[in-house]
Order: structure tokens, then sequence, then C-alpha cells
């Protein structure tokens, strides 16, 4: 028969590791899938706007940069959308504060403004960034995707690329 100590002890040795589990994922690093098309050929590579049969890739996502909101052109980050919190979004940054970008589509040419950044995805075609939203505020980066850990045959570090003839320096 089980006895009420080892139920017990069983119990708080699960609530210390939940709270250990939370406590790394909140600050340090954690794990996010990558849906839709927007960062194609990056994370799922498959991916076509006809069919959303594809499986997310999986990343993970580091949280030190957040310490003192230190971040570089070509880096990958999760960020929450600035209309819908719950919403999350990610996306390779190709300016930072006091950058200037030149819109593609245009003639226009926009000073980042401090504490923002301007980000877009790989897929330029099918994706929500900042050419629709316009800067992000750095507060709203959740972290920096670094690996793609799902699926095993696509493990590997996030490159960063730099997209050239967007800023006018």
């Amino acid at each position: 028969m089980i006895s009420m100590n080892f139920i017990s002890n069983v119990a708080k040795t699960f609530f210390t590791c939940g709270l250990i589990g939370l406590t790394i994922s909140d600050r340090y690093i954690s794990i996010v899938p990558v849906r839709g098309c927007s960062m194609s050929p990056t994370f799922n590579p498959q991916c076509s706007t006809s069919s959303e049969t594809f499986t997310a890739d999986r990343v993970l996502v580091e949280k030190f940069c957040l310490q003192k909101y230190k971040f570089s052109h070509g880096d990958v980050v999760v960020f929450c959308s600035p209309n819908d919190h719950k919403e999350k979004f990610v996306k390779r940054i190709t300016a930072l504060s006091g950058d200037w970008v030149s819109s593609p589509y245009s003639n226009d040419v926009m000073k980042i403004p401090d504490g923002h950044c301007w980000v877009e995805g790989d897929n330029s075609a099918s994706s929500l960034d900042s050419k629709s939203i316009g800067p992000v505020p750095l507060g709203l980066i959740k972290g920096r995707a670094t690996h793609i850990i799902w699926p095993p045959k696509r493990i590997g570090r996030v490159e960063q690329r730099i997209r050239q003839g967007r800023f006018v320096f």
C-alpha cells in the first residue's frame, strides 16, 4: 500500500519541477511553434499559401537579449502583435532605432524611432510585418529564435541574414 508520505513527496517533487520549468521558460529559454508561410523558407520551407497541411517548425527562443535589448540586423525575433498582445509573430529584424528604411513600394523613407525596430518576414508576399503595422516597440519582443529544434531533419541554427537594398544610412 502506498503511504501518504510517498504521495506527499511525489507531489512536492512535481510542484518544484513545475516551478523550475516555468521560471526557465519565463526568464531564459522557451520553445515556440512557427506557423504560417511568412518566414518561409527559413521556417516551414514546405509551406504553400494554398495549403495549410504542413507541420509547424519549433524554434528555441533565448531571452537573454531582453536584459538590455541587444539585437542585431538579421536577428529573428518573437514578438507580441501591437494590436493583440495574445498573438505572437516571428519575423526578422531589418532595421533598428536610428536606421532609415526605404519602402520597396514607394519612394517613402522613414527613420526608425528610439526603442523600436523594423521587422519583415522572409516571404514578403505573405507576411504581416512592419510594412503593414509600422515599427515594433522593443518592449513587445519576447526573445530571439536561435535554433530550429523540430522537425528532426531540420535541426540547426537559425541563420542571421541581412536583406540588401532596403536601408538609407
